[in-house]
């Protein structure tokens, strides 16, 4: 299971990297609205709806969305301020599991919230990729974000004692959720002060900020697993479950880390 976990790691990363560094905008928005379509594809699960049709049409109106978005001017911002307010919303959702359990059962609702996720994630990336210096900073996320992940998986398993969220993901520890705190923050932050103008203040809360919302993006997604009785999100990718398994804690730090760098 880890060398499936591992392998697929690695693929992913490699073919993440080749698109944001070598494709065109076109392509890069393209390659990555397919990408999350299946993430997309995957959420409708959490909607409980009856076959397989409704479903698909659920992913032809997220690739309608971006596809009038790509071609608008001026609506990456106000969307990608929208989704980030709606992350924090899902972080209360979390901290007081299992009350607020009569928003996250509505599927309508949970349905809406999908596709700003969603779509907000896409907006996201096309929005950081388009600065000047915007390749670097999706690479710097993914460093994020995949460390925050491994640092977790390894320290939890060699060191886990205290449970994170029982209710919701038994398998998480405090000490594995400091683990990925302490690979990601030694990583990100030296990135930032050795190759970017930020200034200290403004870098640790920029990117502890981050890692403990990749932590609460995980944990939202296992929330509505929990909530419509999902052991995982699809099938996939080898050692990972679904798609929606490997970037939950992406689309959650994607829209926030856009907002930061747009103000």
């Amino acid at each position: 299971m880890l060398l499936r976990r591992v392998i697929t790691a690695l693929c992913l990363a490699a073919f993440a990297l080749a698109a944001i560094f070598l494709l065109p905008i076109w392509g890069f928005a393209v390659t990555f609205g397919v990408a999350a379509g299946a993430g997309v594809y995957e959420w409708s699960g959490f909607l409980r709806v009856p076959n397989k049709a409704l479903r698909i049409g659920y992913v032809a109106i997220y690739a309608a969305l971006i596809g009038l978005i790509f071609v608008s001017e001026g609506l990456y911002s106000p969307i990608i301020q929208t989704v980030g307010v709606v992350w924090l919303g899902a972080i209360v959702l979390v901290l007081v599991y299992p009350r607020g359990r009569s928003l996250y059962t509505r599927s309508w609702l949970i349905g809406l919230v999908g596709q700003l996720l969603m779509v907000g994630a896409w907006c996201s990336l096309m929005a950081i990729r388009e600065m000047p210096s915007g390749q670097y900073w999706l690479l710097w996320l993914l460093v994020l974000t995949t460390a925050t992940d491994v640092g977790a998986f390894f320290s939890g398993r060699a060191l886990g004692r205290r449970k994170l969220a029982p209710s919701l993901s038994p398998g998480k520890t405090w000490e594995g959720a400091f683990g990925g705190l302490l690979l990601a923050s030694s990583m990100c932050l030296t990135a930032l002060f050795v190759f970017s103008e930020w200034s200290i203040f403004a870098a640790l809360i920029l990117t502890i900020g981050l890692i403990v919302v990749a932590v609460f993006g995980d944990l939202f997604e296992s929330l509505l697993k929990r909530a419509t009785g999902l052991k995982d999100s699809g099938g996939l990718l080898p050692g990972h479950g679904g798609v929606l398994d490997r970037i939950d804690s992406i689309i959650a730090v994607l829209p926030l880390l856009a907002w930061a760098l747009l103000t």
